[in-house]
C-alpha cells in the first residue's frame, strides 16, 4: 500500500509500505494492506512505518489520517522524521510545555500549554527511539 505523510510546508514521506501504525483519537491505529475505507482524526504522537522490514518513526502532533483505495494519507499538522529531530531542542521545549501547564492561568491557556507539551512529548519520544535503536 502507498503512505502519504503531508504538512502544510511539504511532503514528508511518500513510498510503498507493509503497514502503519498511528496514533488515532481513539488509541493505536493498525493499517495492513487492503484495509477498510477510514478518515480519523490523529493525536500527538508516533507514526511508525514498517517498510521491508526496516520500521521509520515519526513524530506528529496531530491531524487526519485516510485510507482509500490502498491508499493511506496523513494530513498532519507538523511531522519530523526521527532522525530530523534535534534531542537537546526538543527536550527544552518539553520542559518550557510543562512548565506552562504549571503556570497556566485560564482555561484557554491551560488548553493550549497541553498541546504544546504532547507535542514536544511525541517529539522528543522519536527522537530517543530512533538513538535507542542505532544503539543496539
Amino acid at each position: 500500500m502507498r503512505l502519504d505523510i503531508v504538512t502544510a510546508e511539504k511532503l514528508v514521506y511518500s513510498d510503498e509500505v507493509s503497514s502503519v501504525v498511528a496514533p488515532g483519537a481513539e488509541g493505536q491505529l493498525g493499517i495492513l494492506p487492503n484495509h477498510a475505507p477510514l478518515l480519523t482524526s490523529l493525536m500527538p504522537g508516533e507514526l511508525k512505518v514498517l517498510k521491508d522490514g526496516e520500521e521509520t518513526n515519526i513524530a506528529v502532533s496531530g491531524g487526519f489520517l485516510e485510507v482509500l483505495k490502498n491508499v493511506v494519507t496523513v494530513l498532519a499538522d507538523t511531522a519530523e522524521r526521527a532522525e530530523d529531530i534535534d534531542v537537546e531542542r526538543a527536550e527544552a521545549a518539553l520542559k518550557r510545555a510543562q512548565d506552562k501547564v504549571n503556570s497556566s492561568g485560564s482555561d484557554l491557556d491551560l488548553e493550549r500549554a497541553i498541546r504544546a507539551l504532547k507535542r514536544s512529548q511525541a517529539r522528543v519520544f522519536v527522537s530517543k527511539r530512533k538513538r535507542s535503536s542505532k544503539a543496539k
